[in-house]
């Protein structure tokens, strides 16, 4: 009986707080549709209600996070939920640190026009503010958050950042009676110890960065691990500093322990897919030398490399280290898993708004169907890089099942093409005015199209031309062009009225070669002749015909900054085929690439330049087909062309050389990475005669800059003369468009 009496009291007072809804309403809701409030509900209209209910509803929708404040109302058989809308930040600014840098909103505040108000949120952009700040070495900075509310109810945000003061690392110490010389550290450490002159480039500024205290340590013990110190310890660094004067004290202690030989290497390959011979061959870590932790890396990358090219794309390679203590031994092991063969199951292309399929395709070295390589993935990034045709692209590999991938394809099409109506000031040419149509990528095609029309006080041309690397898709390529122009050098003038037409013929991935025929006909004038002798000799007007026949090796990674590769070319033309020149001309060039940004931090790139040219007279030898130096191309710091033999009866005048060699060596480094402009610092030096190649030598040195302008790549470059002599034309400044860099 108390039984059934408490379960009827229960039920009546369940019942007396329960009430019929027969309407629901939203007040002051916007971001919520009433449908989509309606479905969240798990009552609906009709139903007895409990205040239960209705609370577990309105903490709901508060959860959303759209709302400051919710709450219901009953009145009499009507449901009524009020809503308080979060504001909208309709405007965010930042004030004191990068003030209207989009990239550091978006990657840094994180926050979005449009977005709602919320203290979380803005709380948490604060402090990435602070850790982005203190990344630069300041210490001490404070951000404010200023909220105001605007006429349309949204609200601005502005983030009023007061920088700290960078910390100054006024001595660097390292314990006594070290082995390995502490000027090494300097290579790979971020905190240095700042030096005289910290702000010249190449200098140490001291400035500290305290995200990297935690890595530096580890920095310098991989350092030792390259020279065979296996136990060697390297301590957090004890920092004392002075907040007076913002300076720093550090000290490391370290103690190396011996160097370890290496007493065996060991492949263990978990299932055999090749034979071990061919993987010691990729191995450059060898019995009884010092043990070296950087091409231990390099070493499994390589065997990781030849076996994914067997198509095990999966292939894990596990290094390890068996250490003798007592003898400072070690034993390399390299265990070998190699997983299924992959097959390519699609390749998927995206990021091509202009170029077409077929074009990207036709560069890549892997299709549907065709067994995983990572060699032939590597080289179809760098053929598609080697193209012009994009700012960056990235193949990525979509694992369908252990025997399976997709290949993503990832483009971002760079401007291939510009009507351009401009002009330019040059140090040789001076005023330039320009109008040209020029497309590398027409219609996305592939085929290079070119008209141009140029004129400034040393010259002008007149140009079409047409040219299609891959000839119905296939390893053929073909050009045709007319041209007529006028050159004045330092001594004369030539007019030149042509057409060439070639073919050339892709032998391997990196390997073309190519057949072409020229003619034209060449007159000169402007010159000032000292007899009839040298009026006929030099400045007999000629038509040359010629074919020529040239061969390239290119595995770079780019077309106008290559990081890594190098580009190998070389030339034969031979003239006298019906016309008067009668020649022979040899042209040699070599380029090599390197990216530093694994040795720097930073994306630093070196380059290496050289050029050999070479003439024979085999019957008629005109002036302007003979070889001249300076300027952009072979020995900045002299005027183009300027650099010559001289006549032995008049030596002002400039008359060729039938030999020449140049070469320099650059680096390039990032300016304003944003705009695409680049610092590129450079010593030139070349040699050039007649009988002999070192009747003139000449260098020049400077600095320059490299930019992806909207109308192409541009090339500005302040030079300096080395080995000057008397009667040379020397240039400070020059610059170029649409050149390699």
């Amino acid at each position: 009986m108390k039984i059934f009496l408490t379960l009827f009291l229960t039920l009546l007072a369940v019942n007396l707080s329960a009430t019929t809804i027969k309407a629901i309403k939203y007040v002051g809701m916007v971001h919520l549709s009433e449908s989509v409030a309606i479905r969240m509900l798990d009552f609906e209209v009709g139903d007895d209600v409990s205040r239960e209910a209705i609370d577990k509803a309105v903490k709901k929708y508060f959860k959303q996070g759209y709302f400051n404040d919710v709450w219901a109302e009953i009145d009499e058989d009507t449901l009524t939920f009020n809503f308080k809308e979060k504001a909208i930040i309709s405007k965010i600014e930042l004030k004191g640190w990068k003030e209207n840098d989009k990239e550091i909103t978006d990657s840094v505040i994180q926050i979005k026009k449009g977005s709602l108000y919320d203290e979380t949120k803005l709380e948490a952009a604060k402090k990435r503010i602070i850790e982005a700040i203190s990344k630069d070495g300041k210490i001490d900075s404070v951000v404010e958050i200023e909220k105001e509310y605007l006429d349309n109810g949204s609200i601005k945000i502005t983030f009023v950042v007061n920088e700290g003061e960078k910390i100054i690392i006024d001595s660097l110490n390292y314990s006594d009676g070290l082995m390995l010389d502490t000027d090494l550290f300097d290579d790979v450490i971020a905190n240095k110890e700042h030096e005289f002159m910290g702000w010249f480039w190449g200098r140490n500024d001291g400035k500290m960065s305290l995200t990297d205290l935690q890595y530096d340590p580890l920095r310098i013990r991989d350092l030792y691990m390259q020279y065979g110190y296996l136990d060697a310890k390297v301590n957090e660094p004890f920092v004392r500093a002075n907040f007076d004067s913002y300076t720093a004290d550090m000290s490391y202690q370290i103690k190396e322990g011996e160097v370890y030989t290496i007493s065996k290497i060991t492949i263990n390959q978990v299932v055999k897919v090749i034979d071990d011979s061919k993987i010691m061959e990729v191995i450059d870590l060898k019995d009884g030398e010092p043990f070296n932790i950087k091409t231990f890396r390099d070493d499994a990358q390589d065997i990781k490399t030849i076996i994914a090219d067997l198509s095990y794309a999966f292939v894990e390679v596990v290094p390890d280290l068996k250490k003798n203590k007592e003898d400072h031994t070690v034993e390399v092991v390299f265990k070998i898993t190699p997983g299924d063969k992959v097959k390519i199951r699609n390749v998927l292309i995206s990021g091509n708004g202009r170029t077409l399929d077929r074009i990207i395709r036709r560069e890549l070295y892997l299709g549907p169907g065709d067994m995983y390589s990572l060699t032939d993935l590597t080289d179809s990034r760098n053929a598609l890089g080697r193209l012009g045709f994009f700012d960056s692209n990235t193949i990525e590999e979509k694992r369908i099942d252990n025997k399976n991938m997709d290949l993503i394809v990832k483009v971002k099409e760079a401007p291939t093409g510009n009507i351009q109506l401009g002009g330019g000031y040059g140090s040789y040419g001076g005023l330039l005015v320009s109008v040209s149509v020029d497309d590398r990528n027409v219609w996305g095609s592939g085929i290079n199209i070119g008209v141009k029309a140029e004129k400034s006080q040393m010259t002008q041309n007149y140009s079409f031309s047409i040219s299609n690397p891959r000839l119905n898709d296939s390893d053929f390529s073909g050009n045709f062009s007319i041209f007529q122009s006028e050159n004045e050098y330092t001594d004369y003038t030539v007019s030149t009225d042509g057409l060439s037409i070639g073919t050339g013929y892709r032998f391997t991935r990196h390997l073309s070669g190519y057949l072409g025929y020229g003619y034209s006909s060449n007159s000169y004038s402007g010159y000032v002749a000292d007899s009839t002798y040298v009026d006929t000799y030099y400045f007999e007007n000629y038509a040359k015909s010629s074919v020529t026949l040239s061969a390239k090796f290119d595995n770079t990674d780019d077309f106008y900054l290559p990081r890594e590769g190098m580009t190998l070319s070389q030339s034969f033309e031979k003239a006298g085929l019906g016309a008067d020149a009668d020649f022979f001309k040899a042209r040699t060039t070599f380029g090599k690439f390197n990216g530093l940004e694994d040795y720097v931090g930073f994306d630093a790139i070196f380059r290496y330049k050289a050029r050999f040219n070479y003439v024979a007279d085999t019957g008629m030898l005109p002036i302007a087909e003979k070889f001249y130096m300076g300027g952009i191309g072979s020995v900045r710091g002299y005027q183009s062309y300027s650099l010559s033999p001289l006549d032995t009866d008049d030596e002002t005048r400039r008359i060729g050389g039938k030999q020449t060699f140049s070469n320099s060596i650059e680096l390039s480094l990032p300016l304003v990475e944003k705009a695409k402009m680049r610092l590129v610092t450079y010593l030139d030096w070349g040699f050039i005669g007649d009988d002999t190649i070192s009747e003139i030598s000449r260098g020049g040195y400077g600095a320059g800059m490299e930019w992806f302008s909207p109308v192409g790549p541009i090339q500005l470059m302040f030079s300096k003369p080395l080995n000057q002599q008397s009667g040379d034309t020397t240039a400070s400044f020059e610059f170029t468009m649409g050149q390699r860099f």
